[in-house]
């Protein structure tokens, strides 16, 4: 390789890190504003700016965060998101995970037409279906309990059915029929067999689940009434009143609120990365 394409090759590589950085700077601009915020005082949270001098506050408050725990029970809420969350991450795994062995291993007729037929679902918008699930949640006597936001995930998720079973696809199959002719039942391959080899997809499900189920909005707001059984979500509009907007104490508790999910993120990437590079299309 000449002395001139090495150069050229390095000139693109910079480009390629200048561009990667600045992207990647202006993606954390808006976490950057909202810690900005959750440090300034009722009147400054949101003045304008005139430079990169006044991004950092004049005086900073961190009491804005003790002051989130006085103001509303974030401890309460915190356990109820966590009660559904967690059970919403088991239900998904487990039930998606098991659809997708049938719809890879299992030998039934019609496999493939009833696959296309539960991703065929994904296109179904879930606003469409929310005033039937409500009446049937409302028949079953489960509004205003946690049940009408864990109980449809161990019914199956078409999105991680889809992941789980191209995984599958890509393990080597003579593992499986070695088992079969060992004598395995399907329950016992699938749990000794296919599922030792699926930590990657497994985790990556387990991270779309559960920031689903964190972040999600509609469904308590729909079905949880009393303010006991509030989610995280929902104890964050307790900052929003008709006469007064508690900007600052909002933007301190949003903070609180993210941590968990970008924790569990940094702490799972290398898994998470790994499932999307290898649920490609197979089969």
């Amino acid at each position: 390789m000449s002395v001139r394409s090495k150069q050229g090759e390095r000139v693109h590589l910079a480009f390629c890190y200048v561009l990667l950085c600045t992207l990647g700077a202006l993606m954390l601009l808006p976490f950057a504003w909202l810690l900005r915020c959750s440090l300034c005082d009722a009147r400054s949270v949101l003045q304008m700016i005139g430079s990169l001098r006044d991004f950092i506050p004049a005086e900073a408050h961190p009491e804005n965060y003790l002051e989130v725990f006085r103001t509303i029970p974030f401890f309460t809420y915190l356990k109820n998101t966590l009660i559904v969350t967690v059970s919403v991450v088991t239900g998904t795994v487990i039930s998606s995970s098991l659809c997708a062995f049938a719809f890879a291993f299992c030998r039934v007729p019609y496999r493939n037409g009833l696959f296309y037929g539960v991703l065929a679902t994904l296109m179904l918008p879930p606003v469409v279906t929310l005033i039937p699930t409500f009446i049937l949640f409302r028949e079953l006597g489960w509004v205003d309990t946690f049940k009408p936001l864990i109980v449809p995930a161990f019914f199956g998720n078409p999105f991680a059915i889809f992941l789980f079973r191209q995984f599958f696809l890509g393990l080597p199959r003579d593992l499986v029929e070695a088992a079969r002719m060992d004598g395995a039942t399907g329950l016992d391959i699938y749990i000794f067999v296919v599922l030792p080899l699926s930590v990657p997809v497994c985790v990556t499900v387990g991270i779309f689940a559960f920031m689903g189920s964190w972040n999600d909005f509609m469904g308590p707001l729909i079905f949880l009434n009393s303010q006991e059984n509030w989610t995280l979500q929902l104890g964050l509009q307790s900052f929003l009143g008709q006469q007064v907007n508690q900007w600052h104490l909002l933007m301190a508790a949003t903070v609180l609120t993210l941590l968990p999910v970008v924790t569990t993120f940094f702490c799972l990437q290398r898994y998470f990365i790994r499932g999307i590079a290898l649920t490609g299309v197979k089969g």
